[in-house]
């Protein structure tokens, strides 16, 4: 089983980019992928494309192909769709492909675009990652689910909004150097708390944006760097993914996430390591009480102790355990079918040393990146090494 190298990695910036096309952002964000790496198109041996809602959005399905085409990859084409963890999956699938030695060049990403659809277009668009039958026409909504989540989550544990602003103020700190972000401005704990609500307890600060954007990877097999001299020090050694009940209704919990529990459990047995072991980690934090969700079964913490993490200053660049230090989904931007490769992106920039937030970190060897589905019935997790 050959083991899997990050070669190079590419972003647009994440935004309101309403008359770009889905082909012009990730031929954008493949094409950087390829040059990082100093790879060619017609080495690629695969394409694996996350995307949610290109035939609602752009009325392009068929997406596989035509993102080959658009960087100049003559290879198959395959499109995966698992709501937001749609690029996680597809990193998934370009692992087992370069580790069972289908493939020795596989390019990986995603690509997402919601802007062109305004406000009330993208939400409808969004809510489908949802129990049709059971949610969606009873208007149920992705603030107004997560707002049941944060509930349920404060009557079992406890915590309150304002620790979920600390949450929020974390990330858009971590954002203001990072040049693909969406939002690079600094917030306040008085902000975040005077901001309108949009579904009790959560408010304006406590969800990512709607977002356009495109990013991709290029993974090696270590055989194919080591022969071509490529700069590829950050490997794949973990990668796992688990599943929960789509409608919120049938969970035996709304204040966990079994999904993730099980992708984790997966990608620590997979590297050979634990919770203990992660130095940094890229969480989903569609909204902030997803952040919490996700440390807690991630096991960075027991089960009603994530929520006052970022409050008391362990998430914080400077923290026991850096979360989010890209400005995450909340500031980063969130262009659902991208955000899972985007994290993937944005370890191997800060495990190699070459982001601009490398500097406030304390050498990090071991990152960790979880993309989530809906309300977390998907769920991804990989575990990114860096040989010194």
């Amino acid at each position: 089983m050959s083991e899997v190298r990050i070669a190079g990695v590419g972003l647009t910036p994440f935004g309101r980019m309403p008359d770009r096309t889905g082909r012009d952002l990730f031929a954008e964000a493949g094409l950087a992928a390829l040059d990082d790496a100093g790879v060619a198109p017609p080495t690629v041996e695969h394409l694996f494309f996350g995307n949610f809602m290109g035939e609602l959005a752009e009325h392009q399905g068929h997406q596989g192909p035509l993102m080959a085409e658009a960087v100049g990859v003559n290879a198959p084409a395959t499109r995966l769709e698992t709501a937001c963890a749609s690029s996680g999956v597809a990193v998934r699938e370009a692992v087992k492909t370069v580790r069972n030695g289908e493939a020795d060049v596989v390019l990986v990403g995603g690509m997402e675009r919601m802007t062109n659809m305004g406000t009330a277009g993208a939400t409808d668009g969004l809510s489908i990652a949802a129990d049709d039958l059971y949610e969606i026409r009873a208007g149920m909504t992705f603030p107004g689910a997560y707002a049941l989540m944060a509930t349920a989550y404060f009557e079992e544990y406890g915590g309150s909004v304002e620790d979920l602003a600390h949450v929020a103020v974390k990330n858009h700190d971590n954002a203001l150097p990072n040049e693909y972000a969406q939002f690079r401005n600094a917030i306040t704990v008085e902000q975040a708390l005077d901001a309108p609500r949009i579904a009790d307890p959560l408010g304006l600060f406590d969800s990512c944006p709607i977002s356009d954007g495109a990013s991709a990877a290029v993974l090696v097999s270590e055989e194919f760097a080591e022969r071509e001299g490529l700069d590829a020090a950050v490997s794949v050694t973990g990668s796992g993914q688990g599943g929960d009940k789509l409608a919120l209704h049938d969970r035996e919990w709304l204040a966990r996430s079994p999904a993730t529990e099980k992708a984790a459990e997966m990608a620590y047995d997979d590297a050979g390591i634990g919770p203990d072991d992660v130095d940094l980690a890229e969480v989903h934090d569609c909204f902030t009480i997803a952040e919490v969700l996700a440390i807690e079964a991630l096991g960075f913490y027991d089960y009603g102790e994530g929520v006052g993490a970022a409050r008391d200053g362990e998430t914080t660049r400077d923290g026991r355990l850096p979360i989010n230090v890209s400005g995450g989904l909340k500031a980063k931007g969130h262009p659902v079918g991208a955000t899972g490769v985007a994290q993937i992106a944005s370890l191997t920039k800060l495990l190699r040393g070459t982001h601009p937030r490398s500097s406030d970190l304390d050498d990090p060897r071991v990152g960790l990146a979880h993309n989530a589905g809906g309300t977390v019935a998907s769920a991804t997790v990989h575990v990114l090494e860096v040989e010194r």
